[in-house]
């Protein structure tokens, strides 16, 4: 192996030396510099079973260029030849001739090695491979072809998140088309391109399984989508996007509002990303009104007036900016939850909101309102005040209530 010419290239002759001296420490430091790879690679030599380690052939050849001898290197290999992989093959095949499943012997030898592989797994050593190598080893690229060893890269990734090995190991497995298996790995949320196509798998499964299928599939999908706070505005704002289109539009809307239902119930204040995707930002009163109430999780008589006072003008804010999931939860508790509190000369105000986003119809044309209908505004409003006046009456037993249950199906029709 040639070794890098540290003295910048220059002869002794251009400085006006004859170079005796010169030659002279050149032959000693290529000594030295010899001895130290001849002694480096001895060390690797003496270690158990290196002669099946795939860098072998380089530390033999690094060895010989500095003048190694033969003899060391076939003594040491062989003295230090355990033959542990040998071993394992051996009692694999004898399992398999007293009768056990050739693929139940496969699965029993790959969880062994699973396990021992997450307990000694050294990150640093997974590094230095790839700094090593200089390019991807093709051993890494045959093991991600398996299920077996993808889930061990996912399990040691969730461990060790800062390893550049492994974060390099997920790209590949997405690159390799098998980004629907990663939803759950917080490594593969540090980056963009792995991130968005797991994104789109992702919401893809969710659109393509249905209603039915969507409390087994939004769990994991809002988890992804929660990792942070880069990874639920990216989503977010892809899914705002996709929301407006005709085609699939409302059910995309539907999955967004999940994951804000998600997020909230998770500790997690989403509500300015909320308000920001969506058209509150073109009304700064509503928004802010809007946004101290969600922040806080409790309506206030203050911001119910400056709304109440919005969408009962001739010209009013869009009535999607109103119906946010967590917004709505927050009038359920106000005016049905039996024994809350309510300021009665503001209840109007709270009946009429609500009301207001149940009801209403607007219909938008390249983002131009161009009718607003309100026929069951009234009836709504109506409605939700006798159910609050059911649902909140102290004075009524539980066999009055029964006899209003009439009443109440017929308001929720």
């Amino acid at each position: 192996m040639e070794e890098p010419d540290y003295l910048g290239g220059s002869t002794a002759a251009e400085w006006g030396d004859d170079g005796g001296d010169g030659g002279a420490q050149d032959d000693e430091y290529g000594e030295e510099d010899d001895a130290g790879v001849q002694q480096e690679c001895l060390q690797k030599f003496s270690t158990r079973d290196y002669i099946m380690e795939p860098s072998i052939f380089n530390t033999l050849k690094r060895y010989f260029q500095a003048g190694g001898s033969p003899e060391n290197v076939i003594q040491l290999l062989s003295d230090n030849y355990t033959a542990v992989a040998q071993t394992v093959n051996l009692l694999a095949e004898w399992l398999i001739q007293t009768g056990v499943e050739p693929i139940q012997v496969q699965e029993t030898v790959e969880n062994h090695l699973k396990s021992l592989l997450i307990k000694h797994f050294d990150p640093r050593k997974a590094d230095s491979i790839f700094t090593e190598e200089g390019e991807t080893p093709a051993w890494l690229e045959q093991m991600i072809a398996h299920t077996t060893w993808r889930d061990l890269f996912y399990k040691l990734a969730e461990a060790h998140p800062d390893c550049l090995m492994l974060n390099f190991t997920v790209k590949l497995i997405s690159d390799a088309g098998y980004q629907g298996e990663i939803t759950s790995v917080s490594t593969a949320c540090q980056q963009l391109e792995v991130f968005s196509r797991v994104l789109r798998t992702s919401l893809a499964t969710i659109l393509d399984g249905g209603e039915e299928n969507l409390e087994k599939n939004l769990p994991e999908f809002a988890k992804m989508v929660c990792h942070g706070e880069h990874t639920y505005l990216f989503a977010q704002a892809i899914m705002s996007i996709l929301s407006q289109e005709e085609q699939g539009g409302s059910a995309v809307r539907r999955i967004a509002q999940e994951v804000q239902r998600f997020a909230h119930e998770k500790g997690h204040d989403a509500s300015q990303i909320t308000l920001a995707l969506g058209t509150a930002a073109s009304y700064p009163r509503a928004c802010q009104a809007l946004g101290a109430m969600l922040s806080k999780g409790a309506l206030n008589p203050a911001d119910i007036t400056v709304l109440h006072k919005m969408f009962s003008s001739m010209d009013p804010p869009p009535v999607e900016l109103i119906r946010v999931p967590a917004f709505l939860d927050l009038f359920m508790l106000s005016l049905f939850k039996p024994g809350a509190k309510i300021n009665q000369d503001h209840k109007h105000k709270y009946i009429h909101i609500l009301a207001y986003a149940a009801s209403v119809v607007e219909t938008w044309k390249k983002n131009k309102r161009v009718s607003i209908n309100k026929d069951e505004l009234k009836s709504t409003t109506k409605a939700i005040e006798t159910v609050h006046n059911l649902c909140c009456n102290e004075n009524k037993g539980a066999s009055e209530l029964v006899a209003e249950l009439s009443t109440l199906y017929q308001c929720i029709r």
